[in-house]
């Protein structure tokens, strides 16, 4: 399997340690406190709006809100699944069937290399839509279930509304630079692999020539000489089983796939978040 170099892995949610070990860039974990990030990202109105969220009175709870059940936990898994099932099923991403290569084989690799990344790039930003979607209508069904508690819950239930509202934009540009990054990765594996198979190739030929030298030295009649000649052709460059043509791109499938998986763990931390504030409401 084609491997590409570790570096240094940083700390943090499993998206970003995937993408330090995949990416070739080597940027310093950075040193700011998540409130000095989040004074950055946040403008003017919308620390107003949190600050408003934070000190005004809570909002007024509803009477008669129906209680968090058994039922409502299901739905909040069945959405999760459904979304791992969309990233896991995806027919972009699925790995091919391969057998020990062959001399046939030769045109499976010339037309996985000739592959674009913009196909995966697509499908990337597709299933991130679908995440957004998604988790995006639980939250606020979440919120408005948690909203219908108490006066404390109320109020927690507006803060989340409006930092969804204020990062909303910032998320998706961070979010949105991650298939950029990943098209570095499929290149570098693409090379990796057709110098890997180059060099299978001209190994292939100097055993083949060697052996063809070594048979005609041994037979000195021309009868052994034809079956010298056979034996190189029967001994044609085939590449050994350790660089199966098209490898590179069923590591980089598997590669977006964890990448992906590890986005829906940090895209559903809010909604984590509001299912143990019911849970405990």
């Amino acid at each position: 399997m084609l491997q590409i170099p570790q570096r240094t892995v940083f700390s943090g949610p499993a998206l970003i340690r995937l993408l330090a070990r995949l990416t070739d860039a080597d940027v310093p974990e950075s040193r700011q406190s998540l409130s000095d990030r989040l004074s950055q990202w946040l403008g003017w109105t919308d620390a107003i709006a949190l600050s408003s969220a934070l000190n005004g009175n809570p909002p007024a709870v509803a009477s008669g809100a129906r209680p968090f059940g058994s039922a409502d936990e299901e739905e909040c898994a069945r959405v999760r699944s459904s979304l791992t099932k969309a990233i896991a099923g995806d027919s972009v991403l699925a790995t091919a069937k391969r057998r020990a290569p062959a001399p046939a084989s030769a045109p499976s690799a010339a037309t996985d290399a000739a592959i674009d990344y913009a196909v995966f790039r697509q499908r990337y930003l597709s299933l991130q839509q679908t995440m957004e979607t998604g988790i995006g209508t639980l939250r606020g069904r979440l919120r408005g279930m948690l909203a219908a508690r108490t006066p404390a819950m109320s109020r927690l239930a507006l803060v989340d509304a409006v930092m969804e509202r204020a990062l909303a934009e910032r998320e998706r540009g961070v979010l949105g630079a991650v298939p950029g990054l990943l098209a570095g990765h499929f290149e570098r594996l693409r090379v990796a692999e057709q110098a890997a198979l180059a060099e299978a190739k001209a190994e292939a030929e100097a055993e083949a020539e060697a052996e063809a030298e070594a048979n005609a030295n041994v037979n000195a009649n021309a009868n052994a000489n034809a079956n010298a000649n056979a034996n190189a052709n029967a001994n044609a460059p085939a590449l050994t089983s350790a660089h199966i043509p098209g490898a590179w791109l069923d590591v980089f499938r598997k590669d977006m796939q964890s990448v992906l998986l590890a986005e829906l763990d940090v895209r559903f931390q809010p909604v984590e978040g509001l299912l143990a504030a019911l849970r405990a409401s």
